[in-house]
């Protein structure tokens, strides 16, 4: 398998600012090929190595036009995310973004009885069956319980909505930004890793693009850990995001067979 993305971003930045992008593929991808460019050549840019191997680079730039480009050739998947003991306390925990504490009495009267991965596919089905996919439906701000109150969103949404209700269940739960070849329209995507059995398993209740091609790029509890872009010190306008993702070969997925992001 061979997966190629390309990203291009311009910003325009109101004033000095810190920039930190979550772009690149996480350690452990086979690379064949990357590069990171920025428009202004004296940027000094720092890479920082966060929890699961996500790759942030780090800049304090100038106001004014900022453009930045990313390519990427990938060959191979890479190996299924070891199991580490404090992540498995770490993302049962309720989050920003993920108030499973909430939703706890109605997670155990809607799926009693299940478990394992019955339990999951049962989640991710629900959840797939009482939401809608509405482009620019859900605020920045929105969590799981507002995004069933609502019974739509984008695919943050959907996601934290899975791990929300996981989370209620036992089920060790945590969001995931990848690359996914096969989506349309093409962004960045959000999906899940639930574990069970000793292994982390990829859902995603959206099933916009097969899950077997999907790229890791960040790995958290919620949508705030896993953000493409933040910045601090002044405001900024993004102007364009243009994002890229395919493979050699796209694969048929199911939805219901058990499948590993590599």
């Amino acid at each position: 398998m061979i997966r190629n993305v390309a990203v291009h971003l311009d910003l325009e930045l109101g004033g000095a600012t810190n920039l930190v992008f979550g772009i690149a593929a996480a350690q452990g991808a086979a690379i064949r090929a990357e590069n990171l460019e920025f428009s202004t050549a004296a940027l000094a840019v720092d890479e920082l190595i966060d929890t699961h191997g996500s790759r942030l680079h780090v800049a304090d730039a100038e106001p004014g036009r900022l453009s930045v480009d990313y390519r990427l050739e990938v060959e191979g998947r890479a190996e299924p995310a070891p199991t580490d003991r404090l992540d498995l306390i770490r993302y049962l925990r309720p989050s920003r973004y993920c108030e499973s504490d909430s939703l706890t009495p109605m997670a155990r009267q809607t799926f009693s009885g299940l478990s394992g991965h019955a339990l999951l596919t049962s989640v991710v089905d629900w959840v797939s069956s009482h939401l809608t996919y509405v482009s620019g439906s859900s605020e920045p701000t929105d969590g799981a319980v507002q995004t069933l109150a609502d019974r739509r969103g984008v695919c943050r949404d959907y996601a934290h909505l899975v791990i929300a209700l996981l989370r209620a269940l036992d089920i060790p739960a945590r969001m995931v930004a990848v690359y996914a070849p096969g989506l349309s329209p093409m962004d960045f995507h959000a999906v899940v890793e639930a574990h069970i059995d000793g292994q982390w398993w990829l859902v995603d209740a959206t099933r916009l693009a097969p899950r077997q091609s999907m790229l890791r790029i960040s790995t958290g509890r919620d949508a705030a850990d896993v953000a493409f872009l933040t910045n601090h010190g002044s405001d900024l306008t993004l102007l364009t995001m243009e994002v890229l993702a395919v493979v050699d070969e796209l694969p048929y997925d199911d939805g219901e067979q058990p499948v590993q992001l590599g």
